[in-house]
């Protein structure tokens, strides 16, 4: 999906762009103003706001739909086109409630802007208004269809990016648009009206109620006030925010956000956050993200006897033990310690990952796999997942594979051994590999059957895949054209004639086939799945490899590795990992973790004989990642600022190091110290950068730098036939808990519990325990909607039930599951 850069003039600029890149887009990306309110830069063009009008080499057309060709001159304003774009708006205005004022969107609305932008101070057409009634969609979602001017952004996002399709346009039931109007203004206006009149924004399930991931994207997306979030409803007045720049730490994307703070109310002056924003044309939040802002550790003061006992348990550790909830400078202070005191550094959420990107290194000859995420959803046509449920795992991988399938007309291979029924739904073109735990080496050798160069392959690769097809026989039946004679009889002379025709007919006959004895062993028909994957490969050209949690603990996770890096040399596929949690690849790259604790363990957000903890319920209180200042590594392999939204008036993990005699003057002097031979730059905190560019170029922090080295010959080895069978439980958490700090936000409430697809939750009955090898669970039953099969997900989130433990590396072990 290569494109060639061309040149195109708009308003007598010369503007650089790519071939068959949207007007629009290219007009932003050289600052260029073009008003367009549908649009939304990363979906689909909807065209249901029209203002976007343009002239292209003399045609009117619209910007957001129109793409770019080498020496195409653009005009974005004439008088016609200008008085087009009044009349739209004016429409825009008709019968809109006049509550500016208390609207939340007040001081950041587009309509309020473009009305202001386009010199619209007359209203020329009415017509009687429509009762329409708010609405709470979800637990965090409110829509007020009064003020809702059907853009259709929220549907847009929700389709494209976030893969729900949860809502469409329904009937409003409004008046019909006097026909005369039809005479007497624009006509891109006219239209725009009647579709106005007749539609509202409704949850595509048929009921009042979204069935959706409640991600919140929709209301960051909306122009106006009709989509909020319910709890920022009426609460604040978006001008008295202030905007603080920082990064989401509940997962691993690391994404860009806004916390929005001001003072908590007229009698306390304490700073509170109120919601949180995000750049939503080129980055997207999951509900964890855009909810999931006050964990903060609140009311804490310096109090030093606790401090000094802290000090007598880090003299006195032969183990810390932490969580990724942690920034790159704590990482390395931890790291320094053990270098310095000789402490053993255990982390179970990410020792699994390390070892696996280790191997993976390797394999590779070279640190860090090669592509992100960005650049799957940019350039990628097909794109393959094995090991990661990716409805639950990491929303922004999910987003990346619905992506694919929606803007870049794409394929996709799902291999999961939990059914999941929303993958299927982001695409036609969508294969879901329901295979049993165990099977993913031979996934892994699917790919490489499917999609490798044969002839680039090593000799022993090649045999391997060739003993995995057999020529067989099968009867099939098909459509001839059979040679028959009839008798025909001339009505006026009575003769009778023969007469010969072709009529269909269906014979069955035997033909030899290519059977492939990996799809069969990985549960898939192998005729019916060729000819689908014939079908899906149809003009594709870029491809992709999602690489997920369950081969990092995998009991053979150093061949998989292997198998990876494979994979990406001989298949061509861009390859990105999902690091397991928040900062886990700053901690995979800046600490040497070890396999086990012993002895006396000091816990950060974690069990220990000693805790530091950011959740208040610790034997000293340490600050929440909204609590301070730092850097954290991305999915996309990039190094990214945080700052404090919230004032934290206790100590620091580098107060205990200065106590120690290890430490700097302030936490983000330990930013330019970040290792260099792991890819990290020399770089102070306050010289870092923070943003993106118009045309959607990321530019946070800086790319971490892939150490390169020769790669491993060693070969692969062949796949083990080891499957599990039986009970199985799956540890994954249900979308929007990740950790101890999304369970403590107050709009996150999905419960930690085992879930399971709804036959197996009403058989299972209110209440389970699970029985492990090494301990049990009782544990809450709720029906997954959205889950198939037998296995059960156990969440991992609350890090005191220590469900690491239970599980061992294993994301899948076998269990006793007895009702409660």
């Amino acid at each position: 999906m290569s494109k060639n850069e061309i040149t195109i003039t708009i308003d007598g600029v010369e503007c650089r762009t790519t071939e068959g890149e949207y007007i629009l887009n290219a007009a932003r990306a050289n600052g260029i103003f073009i008003p367009a309110i549908c649009y939304l830069t990363r979906c689909s063009p909807t065209l249901a706001c029209r203002i976007c009008l343009v002239e292209a080499d003399g045609k009117r057309v619209y910007s957001c739909n129109a793409k770019a060709k080498e020496g195409m001159v653009v005009v974005t304003q004439t008088e016609e086109i200008l008085e087009e774009r009044r009349a739209i708006m004016e429409v825009y205005d008709v019968n809109h409630p006049l509550q500016c004022g208390v609207c939340d969107q007040h001081g950041e609305c587009e309509l309020q802007n473009y009305t202001l932008e386009l010199g619209v101070d007359t209203q020329h057409y009415a017509i009687a208004d429509t009762m329409r009634e708010t609405k709470n969609w979800s637990s965090v979602l409110h829509y007020d269809a009064g003020l809702c001017i059907v853009c259709e952004r929220c549907v847009t996002v929700c389709k494209d990016m976030i893969g729900d399709s949860a809502i469409k346009t329904g009937p409003r039931g409004g008046e019909k648009v006097d026909k005369e109007y039809k005479e007497t203004m624009p006509k891109d206006a006219y239209a725009m009206w009647n579709k106005l009149q007749k539609s509202i924004i409704v949850p595509s399930n048929g009921t009042e109620h979204t069935d959706c991931s409640d991600c919140g994207e929709c209301t960051a997306v909306c122009p106006v006030g009709a989509l909020t979030e319910r709890d920022f409803v009426y609460k604040a007045n978006p001008w008295e925010l202030k905007e603080i720049p920082a990064t989401c730490a509940h997962c691993s994307s690391g994404c860009h956000l806004y916390y929005e703070t001001r003072f908590t109310s007229i009698d306390n002056p304490e700073e509170m956050i109120f919601r949180v924003k995000n750049e939503w044309n080129y980055q997207s939040l999951c509900g964890a993200g855009r909810f999931g802002y006050d964990f903060e550790n609140r009311g804490v003061t310096k109090d030093e006897a606790a401090f000094d006992r802290a000090v007598d348990a880090l003299n006195k550790a032969e183990t810390i033990r932490f969580s990724s909830m942690i920034s790159n400078e704590e990482a390395l202070m931890l790291q320094t310690l053990k270098e310095q005191r000789g402490v053993k550094l255990y982390n179970p959420e990410v020792r699994p990952f390390q070892r696996f990107l280790q191997a993976y290194a390797k394999a590779s000859g070279r640190s860090l796999y090669g592509a992100d995420y960005k650049e799957i959803m940019e350039e990628a046509d097909f794109v393959v997942s094995i090991g990661a449920s990716l409805r639950n795992d990491n929303p922004n991988a999910r987003y990346a594979f619905n992506n694919v399938q929606k803007m870049n007309k794409g394929a996709g291979l799902y291999f999961h051994p939990v059914g999941d029924t929303l993958i299927p739904t982001f695409g036609k073109s969508v294969e879901c590999v329901t295979h049993k735990p165990g099977q993913e080496e031979k996934a892994l050798y699917l790919v490489l059957d499917l999609f490798a160069d044969r002839e680039k392959l090593p000799d022993y690769l090649q045999d391997y895949l060739d003993a995995y097809h057999e020529i067989r026989k099968r009867t099939v039946t098909e459509k001839v054209m059979k040679e028959v004679v009839e008798i025909v009889k001339d009505e006026e002379s009575g003769e009778e004639k023969e007469v010969k025709k072709k009529v269909p007919e269906m014979v069955e006959k035997e033909v030899e086939y290519d059977h492939n004895l990996l799809a069969e062993e990985l549960g898939l028909d192998s005729v019916a799945f060729a000819d689908n994957f014939e079908k899906m490969m149809k003009k594709k050209e870029s491809f992709a490899l999602i690489v997920g949690e369950d081969l990092y603990g995998h009991p053979r996770w150093e061949n998989l590795a292997r198998l990876v890096a494979l994979a990406e040399k001989y298949c061509g596929m861009k390859t990105v990992m999902i690091p397991p949690k928040s900062n886990a690849l700053g901690v995979a790259l800046i600490c040497d973790l070890d396999d086990e604790a012993e002895g006396f363990t000091v816990g950060y957000n974690q069990p220990g004989d000693f805790r530091l903890s950011a959740l208040g319920d610790g034997d000293l209180d340490m600050p929440a990642m909204n609590q301070q200042e730092g850097t954290m590594t991305t999915m996309n392999k990039r190094v990214v600022p945080t700052n404090a939204a919230l004032e934290y008036g206790g100590y620091e993990l580098n107060d205990l190091m200065n106590a120690l005699n290890l430490g700097r003057r302030l936490t983000i002097d330990w930013t330019a110290e970040l290792p260099v031979d792991k890819g990290f730059q020399a770089v102070a905190f306050d010289d870092l950068t923070d943003g993106f560019l118009n045309d959607g170029t990321e530019v946070r922090g800086y790319a971490l730098t892939p150490v390169k080295g020769r790669a491993s010959t060693a070969k692969a080895k062949e796949a083990d036939g080891t499957v599990l069978e039986g009970e199985i439980a799956y540890r994954c958490n249900p979308q929007r808990q990740f950790n101890d700090f999304t369970d403590k936000a107050h709009q996150i409430f999905e419960a930690f519990a085992l879930y399971a697809a709804p036959a197996k939750a009403e058989a299972l009955g209110e209440k389970v325990e699970v029985i492990f090898d090494r301990g049990s669970l009782t544990l809450p039953v709720v029906a997954d909607e959205r889950m198939e099969g037998e296995i059960v997900a156990i969440s991992d989130f609350k890090a005191e039930a220590d469900v690491y433990g239970l599980f061992g590396e294993s994301r899948y072990v076998n269990v006793t599951l007895k009702k409660v």
